[in-house]
Formats: C-alpha cells, structure tokens, sequence
C-alpha cells in the first residue's frame, strides 16, 4: 500500500512545540513538513495594519528546526497565509526571518514564493462581469470598496502551491491560502485521493487539538494511504481517539457534514473514525466532488476609525444595580456635550463583563454579579477625538449621580494608570466575497529564489 506521511509542527507557526515531539515526528520519515502561518479569525486588523499575528522572535524559534528538519531530510517545507494574514507585507516579512535563518545555518534552498495578492483593476473587472458575490450575510461589492481597501488577498487552493512543487521548490512560502492546502498539496500532487488529502489537512493544520488532552502546540503526524488516513500523536501525553478526531472534524464549520473550499465541496456523511494502536485514529469515507464553478474567497481591509479605550472594575452594589440607567445618561451627556457633532461621527460603547458583556441577549442568565469589569471604547474619526470623548465619558462616569449613591468617588477602581488607552486605527472587513475565476492560479503569483 502506498502512503505519504505529513509532519505538522504546530497548529500556528510561532505558537511553539515541544522539540522533542518534532524530533519523533522526523524519525518516523515524513515526506513533507507543513505548517498554517496565519489566520483572519481574530478579525481584520493584522490585514489592515499589516502586522505579523506573532511576535519575529516566536517565528524564528519555530522556524529554525523546520526548516533544519527539513533541509536534512531533504523533504519540502510549505508554509500557508505567511505572517499572519498573508499579504505581500506578511509574506516578505517571513522571508526576512527564513533568509536570516538559512544564512546563520548555512543551507540552501530552492524556495517558490506565492503572492496572495489581488489587482485591483482584476477585481473592477470581474465585478464589471457580475462574476463577485458576497461570502456571507456581507453587502454587494462595490468599485469604491475596492479602492478603499489598503490590502486585498485572495484564499488560494492547492493548485498554486502543487505548481511550485512540480518546479522542484524544496521551500513553499504561501500568502493567504485555504488552511488544509499546504498539507493536502503534496498528497494531491501523487495522485492520492483529494478528498482524505483535505480532510486529513483540515485536522493537522491546527496540530495536536484533535487529541487529548488538545493543543495547537504540538506536533502530530498524519499517514495517508489509498482508502484512509491516519492520525497519530506525538507526545507520549497525548492520545488521538475516535471522538476528539471526529469532534476536531467538526471544528469552524456551519455544516456537520459538508465543507466548502476552493473548487471542491468535502462531504464527511460517511466517514468512519476507529482507534489506531495505542494513540492513533484511522479516518476513511471521505469524500469529495468539485463545485460547478471555481470560486476563490477574497480579504480585504480599510481603515475606518481610531479607537480609545478605558478599564475599571466596579464593586459597590448600588452602581451595579443602576448601571444600565448609569451607562444610557453618561452616554446622553457626552452627545450633548459634543451636540456641534453628529452622532454618526462617533460611537460610545460599554462592555460590562459580569452582565452579559459575552453573549449579550442571548444570555440565559440576566442577573449580575458582584462585581463588573466595565470596558468603555470610543470609536471616532481621529485619535484625537476618540481620547477626547473617552476622557470626558471616563470622569462623567466617574462622578455620575446615581441613586442611592453613598460616595461622590471611589466607585470605579481602573485597571491602569493613565486611564485612557489609545488602541490606534480600527479596520474592518470591507472585501468578503467570492470571486470566480477561470484558473485557480490566476490571482497569484509565483516568484522562484534561491535562498542561501
């Protein structure tokens, strides 16, 4: 029986792993080393300010055994949604650290370098051919938003990273890429079965979380066979069983069943999931078929606002007990304060943890604690004016005349000093949408180095 064997590191790359267990992972001879770079899941920021989602020192740490590993081996290494969001500022960003790496160890790759992202005047076109819908409850692309975007991406498939591997790249650095593809891309190359390839990539790109006890911090090893796959767990604390396979199939999906990606639908009705030795789980049923038309999912952020924020923690039972009648007449006097501004021009928000601040109506239990955490964000069109209205709304608060009040201040206890915190600009998803495209490849570009 043919097999391929998948080591992935981690469930994020920077997010750590026991060496020992990446150590085991390379004895057992794997053929490729893949490792998901990078996520959106946190919301838009790290697109729009194009910051890495971890720290450069965390990357290098994680990175130097991989690319060790691998170059002793000789097997590849592909890495998907480079540095976080997996713009171009992402992915030249990770190969900054890769270079510094590869100098200091003294190797040498061939390397392929996939840029994620989207032309703008592409985008005006297909938009211009209908052939742009929304991904989701997202409004309709427009030609504005395209403009306004700092950075546009677009979710790659496998396609891209297997014609990097048929030119001999021994390194793949990807931008954004669908999760399971840098670990399904070699398998498909083979000629193995699409549909296990995909599935076994969407359990090892978060790393050990489909064991037990679960982590995105360890290593996990993934056999692919004609008609199964297997998992296997690294670390002698680790098992991998039928129901934490199963339940990690389930993980970021609105369907139990069905999950759509670039050019394909995966349906997992009929998969079956049985122990495998002593900490092992074999997955077959997999299967797969491809979508009517190939859609390709784009990302993009603008930059909206400027936000500041300020924390207290309140204790005295008698401001709790008002504290909904507090926040709506501190919020009416900042707006009369500031009557010569619209109401559109800025936003006052109170999270108050202890009272629905997580699940808001939804919450099942409405009484409060005896303590609430009160986090109060201003969102406004500059720094300036959201710490202005964050100041006068924290000392407004701080001295509000409450009924049954005992105390003219002391009620709010805040967490830092100074007070207000400036968090810098706020971006938002302003590109949500699927685009069709008539090759999987067409939005992204390849550029060939090699890298010493």
């Amino acid at each position: 029986m043919k097999e391929i064997k998948i080591l992935s590191p981690c469930g994020l790359l920077g997010y750590g792993y026991p060496e020992t267990s990446f150590r085991r992972g390379l004895e057992q001879c794997p053929d490729v080393i893949a490792v998901d770079a990078g996520s959106t899941d946190s919301g838009p920021y790290k697109l729009g300010a194009g910051m890495a989602i971890v720290s450069r020192q965390a990357t290098r740490k994680d990175l130097l055994p991989i690319l060790a590993g691998g170059h002793q081996r000789n097997i590849p290494v592909i890495i998907g949604s480079a540095g976080g969001a997996g713009a171009r500022t992402h992915v030249d960003w990770s190969m900054e650290v890769i270079e510094e790496i590869v100098r200091e160890e003294r190797l040498s790759l061939e390397a392929a370098v996939i840029y994620a992202d989207v032309d703008r005047g592409y985008l005006h076109q297909k938009l211009d051919e209908n052939r742009i819908e929304p991904l989701g409850p997202v409004p309709e692309l427009t030609h504005a938003a395209i403009d306004a975007a700092l950075r546009i991406v677009g979710q790659m498939g496998c396609e891209p990273i297997i014609g990097a591997l048929d030119q001999g790249a021994q390194l793949v650095v990807a931008g954004r890429a669908y999760d399971p593809a840098p670990f399904a891309a070699l398998p498909i190359h083979r000629g193995f079965d699409p549909a296990l390839a995909l599935h076994l990539g969407k359990i090892l790109e978060c790393g050990a979380l489909c064991a037990t006890p679960g982590t995105t911090k360890d290593a996990i090893l993934g056999y692919l066979r004609d008609d199964h796959f297997i998992v296997e767990a690294l670390d002698d604390g680790r098992k991998c069983h039928p129901t934490s396979v199963a339940a990690h199939t389930l993980y970021e999906k609105d369907h139990p069943y069905l999950l759509q990606g670039p050019g394909f639908e995966l349906d997992l009705s009929e998969c079956a999931f049985e122990a495998h030795g002593e900490n092992g789980v074999r997955v077959s049923g997999s299967r797969a078929s491809a979508t009517e038309r190939y859609a390709v999912k784009l990302e993009g952020a603008s930059q909206v606002a400027f936000r500041t924020i300020f924390i207290a923690g309140v204790r005295d039972p008698i401001l709790i007990e008002n504290i909904d009648e507090i926040t709506r007449g501190v919020t009416d006097q900042i707006r009369e304060d500031y009557r010569e501004l619209p109401d559109s021009g800025y936003q006052i928000l109170f999270h108050l943890y202890g009272k629905n601040a997580v699940m808001g109506r939804l919450e099942p239990l409405g009484e409060p604690g005896h303590e609430i955490g009160v986090v109060l964000e201003v969102v406004a069109s500059t720094q300036e004016l959201a710490s202005a209205i964050c100041a006068r709304a924290r000392s407004t608060m701080l001295h509000y005349p409450y009924p049954g009040r005992k105390s003219t201040a002391g009620n709010l206890a805040f967490l830092y000093s100074p007070s207000d915190i400036p968090c810098g600009p706020v971006y938002k998803f302003n590109v949500y949408h699927l685009v069709e495209v008539g090759d999987p490849c067409e939005l992204f570009r390849t550029e060939y180095r090699k890298v010493r």
